[in-house]
């Protein structure tokens, strides 16, 4: 093939879907970039509370998420389904398999600021002080 030969097929201009338009996002100076797959066994609850330093995207592969961001009402995501958040300071509750017999599996890609870890867990002390900050519990 030659560089000026662009016979091909034209499914290029309908093989690309978009499945997430996240905006305002912010990404922190001289940001690096990491793409994680998390595969929960059935019913595992996730991640500890957690936040990360910039913004991360995901897609759920396989099963559901149980998803909770700071000031958020908790949500399931589904597979097929993207979810994405802010990173800096607000707190991610949760992450777990909402499927008690099922695995999930998710990809997320995650902006992380220089000199920073990807994921800070959040001690109690804090989650004490900002527990006026996340939404009522659909279970309360």
């Amino acid at each position: 093939m030659h560089a000026d030969d662009h016979t091909g097929s034209a499914g290029w201009m309908t093989a690309a879907q978009v499945l997430q338009d996240a905006s305002p996002i912010t990404v922190p100076e001289g940001a690096s970039a990491m793409t994680i797959r998390v595969d929960w066994a059935p019913g595992d609850p996730g991640t500890p509370p957690h936040r990360h330093s910039g913004p991360a995207f995901g897609y759920v592969v396989e099963g559901a998420v149980r998803f909770e961001l700071e000031g958020e009402p908790e949500r399931i995501i589904e597979a097929g389904e993207t979810f994405w958040e802010p990173g800096g300071d607000a707190i991610h509750y949760q992450d777990g398999n909402a499927l008690p017999d099922a695995r999930t599996q998710f990809v997320v890609t995650m902006m992380c600021a220089p000199g920073r870890p990807m994921l800070e867990l959040v001690d109690e002390k804090e989650l004490a002080e900002r527990a006026h900050l996340r939404a009522p519990r659909p279970d309360a």
